[in-house]
């Protein structure tokens, strides 16, 4: 596969289908917007998560919420991988 170009594993999922993520709440002391915010980083793929933020927004969530300790999504995530990409959707999702 040439390097500019992204492998794609799965179908492409519609607008509805990440919207479910949504959905999600959570069962501890998590705030609702966060626990919906990792749902999604463990569900989508990083183009997918990207088109959530959008619906997250509009639906007026907030991309700080924090766990029982204290921890937004981004302290959460910081140590992973493929973390960069989530972060920096979530800072220009902050404007």
């Amino acid at each position: 596969m040439r390097k500019d170009k992204k492998q794609v594993i799965g179908d492409e999922i519609g607008d509805e289908q990440i919207k479910l993520f949504l959905d999600f709440e959570p069962v501890d002391a998590t705030s609702p917007s966060l626990h919906k915010l990792i749902k999604a980083y463990r569900g989508l793929r990083i183009d997918d998560f990207e088109r959530f933020l959008t619906f997250f927004v509009a639906a007026g969530l907030d991309l700080d919420g924090k766990d029982e300790h204290g921890n937004d999504f981004v302290a959460l995530i910081k140590d992973q991988r493929n973390a960069a990409e989530y972060i920096e959707l979530i800072a220009k999702a902050r404007g």
